[in-house]
């Protein structure tokens, strides 16, 4: 979604200057579209009145929750208040978002158990456990390099990079789970990545996806 509106399009450039994530970029912009499209003019002629009237919308009639609404504020602070220079504005301090208390749904070692021994494929079976023991996200998991993983340190370690926040951190690795990965990696021995794309036969449903690796290309 991308609206003809010069206000847009200097705070798209603005937002490109920072250093945000690729997605937390799309975001913010997506977020102002959003808006210019609710309003049907350029949203930098809007009032602070109108503003509080949109953030009311969000939450009575769109029906936002915590992480939509705080996407939704903090986009709009950006493109009013650092791209253009709006003063004495109380709106963005009079929508508060409260932190959800959600109590965190905790599998059991035994159940975690079950779960990963349901799992056939080896790729998969192995990249959860991973995630389990050492507390990785999805993206996480699947970017972790060969190099990242340092076995033979006293205690083993795993080098994630680029994380959450753009940030890299070593997390601790048991020796045992080492010995899983480098098993693992000798099913396909790419010389770069942990769990590699599959290749060309992937969507062939006679092999599995261990057996499409055999089939170039590798990333």
């Amino acid at each position: 979604m991308k609206l003809n509106y010069p206000s847009i399009s200097q705070f798209q450039q603005l937002v490109e200057l920072k250093d945000y994530r690729p997605a937390t970029k799309k975001e913010y912009v997506r977020y102002v579209c959003k808006l210019a499209e609710h309003f049907q003019c350029d949203p930098a002629t809007l009032t602070q009145n109108q503003i509080r009237e949109y953030f009311l919308f969000l939450r009575q009639h769109k029906h936002y929750k915590h992480s939509p609404m705080k996407a939704a504020k903090y986009s709009l602070l950006c493109f009013y208040v650092d791209c253009l220079k709006v003063q004495g504005w109380t709106v963005f301090k009079e929508v508060r978002i409260a932190e959800p208390q959600v109590l965190p749904l905790v599998l059991s070692r035994q159940e975690v158990q079950r779960l990963l021994a349901a799992v056939r494929e080896t790729r998969f079976r192995t990249s959860l456990r991973l995630m389990y023991h050492c507390g990785l996200r999805v993206g996480e998991a699947l970017a972790v390099q060969v190099q990242d993983i340092h076995g033979r340190e006293t205690p083993p370690r795993l080098h994630i990079r680029n994380g959450k926040g753009g940030k890299d951190r070593y997390v601790p690795i048991a020796p045992a789970m080492v010995e899983e990965l480098r098993q693992w990696w000798r099913t396909h021995q790419n010389r770069k990545f942990l769990f590699p794309a599959p290749g060309r036969g992937w969507a062939d449903r006679t092999l599995t996806l261990s057996q499409s690796w055999h089939n170039p290309p590798r990333r």
